[in-house]
This record gives C-alpha cells, sequence and structure tokens, in this order.
C-alpha cells in the first residue's frame, strides 16, 4: 500500500520552538513597556516620597537642646563637655572610666552647685567566681580530651596514610 501527500509546505528552516520563542520575546518587550507606563502614571500624580534631610539649627530657627565638645582637662586628657543651654554651665564628661591610680572609684565630693555627690559601689565577686569557674572546667575537658587522644591507638586509628 502506498501512501501520497499532496500539498505545499514552507520549509524556510524556522521550527516550531524558535517560532515560540520569538513570540514569547516580543510579548515580555510589550509586556515590560506596558509596565514603564504604568509606573510613570503612577508617579506622575505623586510627590516624591519623603526623604531624611540635614536641617541645620540656624535654618530651622529652634535653639539646639545642648552641644557637646571635646576639651582637654587640668592634665591634659581628653574630655566631653556638655554646654547645657538650661543650666548655664558645662558638665564634664570624661571619655574614658574614672579611676584613679589606685583603681578604685574617685571620692565623692559634689557638684558645682553645692549637691552631695551620690556614692555608687559595684561588687563583681559573683561575675569573677563564674568566670574562674570556667575557666577551671575549660581546663578539665581539654585534660580529659589529651588524656583520651595522647596514646598509640588513637594515633593508630586517625593516622593518614600517604604513598
Amino acid at each position: 500500500m502506498a501512501m501520497q501527500i499532496h500539498g505545499n509546505y514552507d520549509h524556510s528552516g524556522t521550527d516550531y520552538a524558535e517560532r515560540v520563542k520569538e513570540k514569547q520575546a516580543v510579548e515580555r518587550t510589550e509586556k515590560a513597556k506596558e509596565a514603564e507606563k504604568a509606573a510613570e502614571e503612577k508617579n506622575a500624580g505623586k510627590l516624591s516620597e519623603p526623604r531624611d534631610e540635614y536641617i541645620s539649627s540656624e535654618k530651622s530657627g529652634q535653639k539646639p537642646t545642648g552641644l557637646y565638645r571635646v576639651g582637654q582637662d587640668e592634665n591634659g586628657n581628653r574630655k566631653l563637655f556638655f554646654d547645657d543651654p538650661k543650666a548655664g554651665h558645662a558638665k564634664e564628661q570624661d571619655d574614658r572610666s574614672e579611676k584613679s591610680e589606685d583603681g578604685k572609684a574617685p571620692k565623692a565630693g559634689g557638684d558645682s552647685q553645692g549637691k552631695p555627690a551620690e556614692k555608687c559601689v559595684t561588687n563583681t565577686d559573683k561575675v569573677d567566681r563564674e568566670i574562674k569557674g570556667l575557666k577551671e572546667k575549660k581546663q578539665a575537658q581539654v585534660e580529659n580530651e589529651l588524656s583520651q587522644k595522647d596514646n598509640d591507638t588513637y594515633r593508630r586509628q586517625n593516622a593518614s596514610v600517604s604513598e
């Protein structure tokens, strides 16, 4: 039995898959253009989003709440000074912890307004004991691991052989 097919077929070299890819590329391009237009229309009616902006105290017309400046104390050490506009005087703030040579906090003497200074005592004994205990525990763990691994059996089991 013989079959015969009649008709004209275009075999121009582009197969179906290539035509589909071209069609999808054109559709993607059109969708991108539509999205751009929609975004432009959306932004056209609105103002731009608010952004943070520096406004100096001179431009804002408001007085600053306070002013910090770096200076030196009588020993030449760096200190932070706060010029409080409400109190009318500068307060000193040391940029490192305030300790005397013996390692203790300075003695209470009061501030410039005659108020007695508060005395604070800090006790770190509990923390020191906890740290000491952790160091001892760590040392015991290291010794335990060494005793397990510092032997010939462990060395033989975990040795690497190279040829």
